[in-house]
């Protein structure tokens, strides 16, 4: 059965994660755990002056997520009333980075499943803080759901390489579940920096290449100077429905938040983003 986590602060943006993940996933037997991570901070004064003596800020900060959480799975279960579908309330008193870490340790998530606030033009941060810190800082696989973004088919998927890394089955499986659970086709994107590739290039790309073998895929080999603006124009014009990366020291997706970057590019992620965790080594 496959565990999914779903973090939740109750936007908008977090239910609509949680409606896509339940959708896509409609056929398959899961698990999914809903959580809240609350921390003091959260609280202002006037909610203080209005406690009773005998109430505690923890405990009223967890009352109340629990109820909203219920409220959230009851009505995702109204709307879907999947069988296959078993659904868990967790609330959180913690740092959201270690909450979210912890969690997925102890319960053996295969996947977070988050919202985004996303993108509209140059200026504009991309992702929300805490789903841009669970993509750099957790081990889990994430995929991480724009706002507004409702589920369709997923028919074509974009991975980005530069065939530095050496990418092992298991950091690829997320890539590779996903494309068989949809019949979905993988096109590889490489952007060139030299005119051929090195042998450790070509060992990496043979090894992407057997872990890939019974999904279809392409590779494709890009010229570029705007990695970001390809990236963009490429999911465009090729209505591609899921970009993935691997999250990584020096990464495309580190650059990616890097604030500077952020802030002039006008890099509008607009479909499912999902950030696997290469931790082989290069």
């Amino acid at each position: 059965m496959k565990r999914i986590l779903l973090p939740t602060d109750f936007s908008k943006n977090s239910v609509n994660a949680i409606d896509y993940a339940v959708r896509m996933f409609k056929d398959v037997a899961c698990e999914f755990f809903v959580i809240n991570i609350q921390k003091a901070s959260t609280f202002v004064s006037d909610d203080l002056m209005t406690m009773s003596s005998s109430a505690t800020i923890y405990q009223t900060l967890i009352d109340a997520a629990k109820k909203s959480i219920k409220n959230v799975i009851n009505s995702v279960v109204k709307r879907h009333g999947n069988n296959l579908h078993i659904f868990h309330s967790i609330v959180d008193y913690d740092n959201f980075i270690d909450g979210i870490n912890q969690i997925c340790e102890s319960k053996q998530i295969d996947l977070i499943v988050m919202g985004t606030k996303g993108a509209s033009g140059v200026g504009k941060v991309i992702f929300g803080s805490n789903t841009a810190r669970v993509m750099q800082r957790s081990n889990t696989p994430v995929l991480a759901i724009p706002n507004g973004c409702n589920f369709k088919k997923i028919e074509r998927i974009v991975f980005t390489s530069n065939y530095t890394s050496l990418y092992s089955e298991k950091e690829l499986r997320p890539l590779v579940k996903i494309s068989n659970m949809f019949n979905s086709k993988i096109d590889v994107l490489h952007f060139n920096e030299d005119n051929q590739l090195t042998q450790k290039q070509e060992n990496n790309k043979e090894l992407l290449e057997s872990h890939l073998s019974n999904s279809t895929y392409d590779f494709l080999d890009l010229e570029s100077k705007d990695i970001f603006k390809t990236v963009q124009n490429y999911i465009t014009f090729n209505d591609i429905d899921i970009l993935a990366m691997m999250s990584r020291k020096r990464s495309f997706l580190e650059r990616l938040f890097a604030r500077h970057l952020v802030e002039t590019v006008a890099f509008n992620i607009n479909i499912p983003f999902l950030v696997m965790q290469n931790t082989s080594g290069d």
